[in-house]
């Protein structure tokens, strides 16, 4: 594969494959199980984005047939009445997954959220029991962006092992779990952020690049070794011209003549991580089957 004529990761056509083949397994479960499974999504304020995102996973939701329990909360909801409602969802037998849309209003305490969900139900697969298994390298739900991360490596046979990855960024969502699981797949990992000296330097030494800094376009064409698998989970809304688009971390067209594969932005990572939602999901309910 030449560095001039990259292949574009396609997360969309991967995302639609995964669904077709959840709603397949969904269809074998129902009888034994006697419900469909359930997903309960959480949103709190009217973050545009957000509701967005929301409506994207339950519409993919009622193509392979979750029902969705989504709740909307105003912004002044309160941490008692959050934990509550996660309590009373824990507890009940319809639900196999909960999620809270991040990010929450400012009053609120995430961390302490999460916490509340039941591990067997954490559809994001950020519960600290989920990550503590991530860490030790055991099966449990896995964070669902990285996840997406590793499953379009895998589609297109890009393997891992003995490579050199550099991730950018460090938050719990993205850069610390993707880091785990390239390391669980035998790659060298480096994690860059803020505090990083010469960037450049260190993006260039990259066999695989995962941009996951949220800053629009940040990694240019100097940044990039020729023949690098270049990775965007940067989501950015920018103007330009007066238009709103969307655009990665990546600058796409200067560094997709460097690279040998890259993701888009969109139609990348955004289709994979709501692709592993619906599958951490599905993993809880099938779990009920076996029970």
């Amino acid at each position: 594969m030449s560095a001039s004529n990259p292949r574009l990761l396609d997360g969309k056509a991967l995302a639609k494959k995964i669904l077709s083949e959840l709603k397949i397994k969904i269809d074998q479960f129902q009888p034994k199980i006697g419900r469909p499974p359930g997903l309960a999504v959480l949103m709190v304020g009217d973050n545009p984005a957000s509701a967005v995102y929301v409506r994207n996973k339950e519409k993919a939701c009622q193509k392979v047939g979750i029902a969705t329990m989504g709740q909307h909360f105003t912004g002044n909801a309160t941490q008692a009445e959050l934990e509550q409602v996660i309590a009373q969802l824990n507890q009940d037998e319809r639900v196999d997954g909960i999620l809270v849309q991040l990010p929450l209003p400012k009053h609120l305490d995430s961390i302490a959220l999460l916490r509340c969900i039941d591990p067997d139900k954490d559809a994001d697969g950020l519960h600290e029991v989920n990550l503590g298994k991530l860490v030790r390298s055991e099966s449990g739900l896995r964070s669902c962006t990285p996840a997406g991360v590793m499953k379009i490596l895998k589609e297109y046979d890009l393997n891992p092992a003995g490579k050199k990855a550099v991730v950018i960024g460090r938050s719990i969502l993205v850069g610390k779990p993707v880091a785990l699981m390239l390391l669980e797949a035998n790659a060298t990992v480096t994690i860059a952020h803020s505090y990083t000296s010469d960037l450049g330097a260190v993006c260039r030494e990259a066999d695989i690049l995962v941009a996951a800094a949220g800053r629009p376009e940040m990694i240019t064409r100097d940044m990039i070794k020729p023949g690098a698998i270049v990775i965007d989970v940067g989501i950015n809304r920018v103007e330009k011209e007066g238009k709103s688009k969307l655009v990665g971390d990546v600058a796409f067209a200067e560094v997709a003549e460097l690279a040998s594969y890259i993701t888009p932005v969109p139609g990348g990572i955004g289709p994979m991580t709501v692709a592993m939602l619906l599958s951490n999901t599905v993993q809880s309910y099938a779990k009920k089957a076996k029970d």
